[in-house]
C-alpha cells in the first residue's frame, strides 16, 4: 500500500470520527473486501463473515476517534478490529466457554469476560506495536511483499507479477522478510 494510499485512509478515518457519513462510505468502499476476505480466513463460513463485517464497521463507525496513526497503519487498525471480533465470534461457539456455569445454570458474573477481554486486547495491541516496528525495520520490498501476501492473500506469481519481478526475487523477498520479521519479534 503507497504512502498516499494510507494518508487516504488516515483522513477517511478522521472525516468519519468527526460523523461524516460520505467518508465512513467512502472507507468501507475502500476497505471492506479486504476485511471481508480476513473474516472468511478466520470464520469459514460465509454467512458468519458477513455478520462479523457489519459488526466491525459499526464498531469503526462508534471508535473511529481512537485511532492513534502512531501506533499503526489504518489497515492494521482496522483489521485487527475484523480479528478481534472474528475470534470473539469463535469464541462464543465453542461449547466449553459459556456464559452459564455448568453446575448452577446461573448466569457467570459479566465482568469476568470482560476483564479477560481486556487484558488481551492491551496485550495484543503491544504485540500490534512490536510488529509494527519490526516491519518498520524490514526493506520496502520485503515489508510490501509481507504485507501483500499475509493481509491481502496475494499468492507469489500475484506478487511477482504486481511487483513486475521475477518469481524467485519475490519468494526471497518473503522468505527473508518473515526471518528479519521473527529475529526482531524474538529480540
Amino acid at each position: 500500500m503507497s504512502q498516499d494510499d494510507v494518508q487516504r485512509l488516515e483522513s477517511l478515518l478522521l472525516a468519519t470520527a468527526e460523523g461524516s457519513s460520505t467518508a465512513f462510505a467512502e472507507l468501507y468502499s475502500e476497505t471492506s473486501a479486504h476485511l471481508f476476505a480476513l473474516l472468511l480466513r478466520i470464520l469459514r463460513r460465509r454467512d458468519l463473515a458477513e455478520e462479523a463485517l457489519q459488526d466491525c464497521y459499526v464498531r469503526i463507525w462508534n471508535k473511529a476517534k481512537s485511532y492513534n496513526a502512531e501506533r499503526g497503519s489504518p489497515n492494521v487498525w482496522l483489521a485487527s478490529i475484523a480479528r478481534y471480533r472474528a475470534l470473539d465470534m469463535l469464541r462464543a461457539r465453542r461449547p466449553e466457554v459459556s456464559e452459564y456455569s455448568s453446575e448452577s445454570g446461573e448466569p457467570l458474573p459479566s465482568h469476568v469476560d470482560e476483564t479477560v477481554n481486556i487484558e488481551q486486547q492491551a496485550e495484543d495491541q503491544s504485540d500490534l506495536e512490536r510488529l509494527h516496528d519490526c516491519l518498520d525495520e524490514l526493506a520496502d520490498d520485503q515489508r510490501d511483499a509481507l504485507m501483500l501476501a499475509y493481509y491481502e492473500g496475494y499468492t507469489h506469481p500475484e506478487l511477482s507479477e504486481r511487483f513486475a519481478a521475477p518469481l524467485g526475487t519475490v519468494k526471497s523477498w518473503v522468505r527473508r522478510g518473515l526471518q528479519r520479521l521473527r529475529e526482531c519479534l524474538e529480540r
